[in-house]
């Protein structure tokens, strides 16, 4: 995969599919752009770490974090049908992340966020991270698809889903990590 390089004054267009003339510097133009009904582009970009890259996706994560979008969907729907109000949305912690961002919030060099092919969803207990991982192990068997990895994360009282699917090569791998 080839990493994009850019900067803060070229336009969002040279990274997707279709057009855009959001330009990076403001990321609430991210929002707008629909990965999936739910899910925006800057919702799976946020963070609080400013870095000179801006943290925009290549093309080819972009299409990572699509695919992954298409799991989060299911997920959403499955958990409402199940357990929600209906309309619950899942929050987002943290999708991609660029090189600096990864650096600054101490990730591993290896990390699937680098390729837009992790998200983090923040759980209310760990009933609800429990529930998450079976929902997502079950999406897995049904679609017979494999993900990369479904970690049970927490710090502290908190807890969240680290939840990875790559193109190719997933390892099914799951934990639960204090």
């Amino acid at each position: 995969m080839t990493e994009v390089s850019i900067n803060k004054q070229a336009r969002l267009s040279q990274h997707l599919a279709s057009p855009s003339v959001a330009t990076l510097s403001h990321s609430s133009e991210l929002d707008g752009i629909r990965l999936t009904p739910h899910f925006t582009l800057g919702e799976m970009t946020k963070t609080k770490h400013k870095t000179a890259d801006g943290n925009i996706p290549s093309r080819v994560a972009i299409e990572n974090l699509k695919r992954l979008c298409g799991w989060l969907e299911q997920l959403r729907r499955r958990w409402n049908n199940l357990y929600g109000d209906g309309d619950d949305p899942l929050i987002i912690n943290c999708g991609y992340r660029s090189p600096e961002v990864n650096k600054a919030v101490g990730g591993v060099p290896t990390s699937n966020h680098l390729t837009g092919c992790a998200v983090d969803i923040r759980c209310v207990g760990i009933e609800q991270a429990l529930r998450y991982a079976a929902i997502l192990l079950d999406i897995s068997d049904l679609n017979k698809e494999d993900y990369d990895e479904l970690l049970i994360e927490q710090k502290g009282c908190t807890y969240w889903i680290h939840f990875a699917v790559r193109p190719t090569g997933n390892r099914r791998r799951t934990n639960f990590k204090r």
